[in-house]
């Protein structure tokens, strides 16, 4: 399901038109990551949670050459599936 397919489907569950289906999205899409830069944990209970990791830099190789490569350390986005989401998928 892309964007576009997901707003159609909000728009039909909660009876709203597309645009302002569309808004809401981008509203939570925004908001989770306004907290989410911000270091903050974001929860839904049933569905799951947004946290932010880091990632230690390390040494990788290059696969087509074999050559030796340092990978910085970075933030990456974790989502944790919840438990009404995980028995019913």
């Amino acid at each position: 399901m892309n964007k576009a397919e997901l707003i159609d489907a909000m728009a039909a569950g909660a009876g709203i038109s597309k645009a302002q289906a569309k808004k809401a999205l981008d509203s939570f899409i925004g908001a989770t990551t306004d907290a989410l830069k911000k270091g903050d944990r974001v929860a839904m209970v049933g569905f799951g949670s947004f946290s932010v990791s880091e990632r230690a830099a390390r040494k990788g190789r290059n696969p087509q050459t074999g050559q030796e490569i340092n990978i910085a350390a970075k933030k990456v986005v974790k989502f944790k599936a919840g438990a009404d989401l995980s028995s019913k998928v």
